[in-house]
């Protein structure tokens, strides 16, 4: 047998070696991830998971989880149970805050999931259907999706640069770890979209100062325009003439939203807004900070092949 031919690894070795990665980071994670309960079994309440994000006890876990309000707690594998405060939650972002109280825990490492990559592996943690420390692993499917959301008045809200897995998701998975295969937390896991369609809020600048202001304020002011859309390619006319390659293309229009009232319509491609370039949702997300509510913000679109200024007045997000 040549040198050459012993080099390929086996089918056994390729399995070993895929088994070794996702064992080690179940090995890390596991013990930052808890299974949440709020309010009263049978009465209302939910459960979901959270993850440890600090040593003095804080969890980020996903705000539909705790929507539901009321007294909350967090188990760990350990045996470890505590008492938990509701710190704040932000449904634009499926995002939230808890603390578990007088807890001293082991935080998970923190990611960026900017540096994701379609096909790479990932590795989801939580407690799906009551089944604790429960781990699923898949790949990354699809980058930069939207979903589309309700809060508790009935308002619907769309969560913007999501990440598709096909890492397996269920009921009470939502607030559990989404890893990368160095263990750390690229994603909060938030939805189930259908069968091997995982949705989770990617970790990055953007979640992580929305994350912040939850922790220090309890609230994040947001600015709010009311669309949900996606990344579209421009085409190479429209490049050439603006000097971009992509912008994000508005999918759906919220009924009484800001973006309706300035005019704006599915179809059309969001290239800038104000001075700033925008090529994907978390572009245009990062850009509706507090300073922008109620202040009149020009919108660069192209519509059909025409380029159109349309100024919107960004409401606060409620």
């Amino acid at each position: 047998m040549t040198k050459e031919a012993t080099a390929v690894p086996t089918e056994r070795e390729a399995l070993d070696a895929y088994s070794t990665t996702v064992t080690s980071v179940a090995e890390r994670v596991l013990p930052a991830v808890a299974s949440l309960r709020v309010g009263r079994t049978g009465r209302g309440g939910g459960a979901g998971s959270a993850v440890v994000i600090t040593p003095d006890g804080f969890l980020v876990t996903s705000a539909h989880v705790v929507a539901q309000g009321g007294s909350a707690s967090a188990s760990f594998l350990n045996g470890s149970e505590y008492d938990v405060e509701v710190v704040g939650a932000d449904p634009l972002s499926d995002l939230a805050i808890a603390r578990a109280l007088g807890a001293t825990l082991d935080p998970v490492h923190i990611g960026n999931a900017e540096h994701l990559r379609v096909g790479q592996l990932v590795v989801a943690v939580g407690n799906p259907l009551g089944f604790s420390g429960s781990v699923t692993s898949g790949v990354v499917s699809g980058l930069g999706r939207s979903l589309a959301t309700a809060d508790g008045n009935g308002h619907r809200r769309f969560v913007e640069d999501v990440i598709q897995t096909d890492a397996a998701l269920n009921p009470g998975n939502s607030g559990g770890a989404l890893a990368d295969w160095k263990a750390r937390l690229i994603g909060v896991n938030t939805a189930v979209a259908g069968m091997g369609l995982g949705l989770a809020v990617p970790i990055n600048a953007t979640t992580q100062a929305i994350l912040a202001a939850l922790m220090r304020k309890g609230r994040v002011r947001r600015a709010y325009l009311g669309i949900a859309g996606g990344t579209r390619a421009l085409a190479p006319a429209a490049a050439q003439r603006l000097g971009r390659k992509a912008g994000v293309e508005v999918q759906e229009v919220v009924s009484g939203s800001p973006a309706a009232a300035a005019g704006l319509q599915g179809g059309d491609v969001i290239v800038s807004v104000g001075e700033s370039a925008v090529a994907k949702a978390g572009d245009l997300q990062r850009l509706m900070v507090e300073g922008r509510i109620g202040s009149k913000l020009p919108l660069t679109i192209l519509r059909g092949d025409r380029t159109v200024i349309v100024d919107v007045v960004p409401a606060e997000l409620t």
